[in-house]
């Protein structure tokens, strides 16, 4: 089954009747996630297939695609579901056809809000100079979009990163022409001379200024004042209840492959470059704009936490934060805003992962 959406999430969740999932898998009460964080078993069966959702594009993991890693360390099949947004991903979870998937915070905190069993099970990484705001020759400053069509990926880290911005900028937004495009259409649209500027991520990025475009800002400035701004793995919590061992076994062959591109970043880039066919420099860009953070690290307070349900967390405090964005654009009602978002980052695979 395949649910459609266009830009927003709130369609997804009336079409799939998603009441009658929360019936079988909600997950509002902490006392029962930390419970189930804390007594996760290992099974001694395995799924005929572990399908994994990826945007297609150039990331570490990708490494583990071409060489098989994934397949070797978990012991069956894997079926790579390639998606172009976020929603498509929600989309995947809610129909049942992924099992685990890279994407953006804001989609997943969306997601949560509104009752998909899903949750947070690590980083693969914080978005940092990969997402960038590129522009016309015209435009030299933040201020200069005042009047301009800017375009971004609908609910996304980039959508995030440039409210940020302009928050941040004090530029008022309802001066700016905002206009919800996926990232191949960004590109059809600058082509075509309709918009001024984009906020999006590479490739897409790099195919803007090979037209022309230059970029006046990185999410990695977010970062560097203390607004995160990340992609996180996501799982599907009946997979993962009952194949927790697998759960473990793929963060720890994610941090395998971004030992490898640190290893060599250089050949890295162009083993991936080579099994996507893109030019190695995208790749190279690309690659190079992801910071990447150890498992063990971000078993820690400064990110998902040291324990389960740990509101304290980086990560549970930047989810409040994306959830009152998500309110400010109307994807989400203040009363789909959790209490808290800690219980729905499971750090006990994490934990495990690190400690192997």
């Amino acid at each position: 089954m395949r649910v459609n959406i266009k830009f927003g999430l709130s369609s997804l969740f009336l079409s799939i009747g998603l009441v009658s999932v929360l019936g079988t898998a909600g997950c509002s009460d902490s006392t029962q996630q930390q419970s189930q964080q804390e007594n996760t078993t290992v099974s001694a069966d395995k799924p005929k297939e572990v399908r994994l959702a990826w945007g297609g594009g150039p990331r570490v993991w990708v490494l583990g695609k071409a060489d098989g890693d994934f397949e070797k360390a978990l012991g069956t099949k894997i079926k790579w579901v390639e998606f172009a947004s976020g929603a498509d991903v929600l989309n995947y979870f809610a129909a049942n056809e992924i099992d685990i998937a890279r994407f953006g915070s804001n989609p997943a905190i969306a997601a949560i809000s509104r009752g998909l069993p899903i949750e947070v099970i690590g980083l693969e990484g914080l978005v940092g100079s990969a997402e960038r705001l590129t522009v016309k020759s015209n435009i030299q400053n933040v201020h200069d979009l005042l009047g301009k069509k800017v375009a971004f990926p609908a609910n996304s880290t980039a959508q995030y990163a440039l409210e940020q911005l302009l928050a941040l900028e004090k530029v008022d937004k309802s001066q700016v022409k905002l206009l919800p495009l996926k990232p191949a259409e960004i590109v059809s649209a600058w082509t075509r001379g309709d918009i001024d500027a984009a906020y999006v991520w590479g490739p897409f990025t790099q195919q803007l200024e090979k037209q022309g475009g230059h970029s006046i800002f990185q999410t990695t400035q977010l970062n560097e004042q203390g607004i995160l701004v990340y992609n996180n793995f996501a799982v599907r919590k009946e997979f993962a209840e009952k194949y927790p061992a697998l759960v473990v076994q793929f963060l720890k062959t994610y941090q395998e492959q971004v030992d490898e591109y640190q290893k060599d970043p250089k050949q890295a880039a162009e083993k991936i470059s080579k099994y996507l066919n893109l030019p190695y420099e995208q790749v190279e860009t690309t690659l190079a704009g992801i910071q990447y953070i150890p498992l063990k690290e971000q078993a820690t307070e400064k990110y998902l936490g040291s324990k389960a349900n740990d509101t304290g967390s980086g990560l549970a405090k930047a989810s409040d934060d994306i959830a009152k964005f998500l309110v400010n654009i109307g994807e989400l009602k203040q009363s789909d805003v959790k209490a808290s978002y800690a219980p729905y980052i499971n750090t006990q695979y994490l934990r495990e992962a690190a400690a192997q």
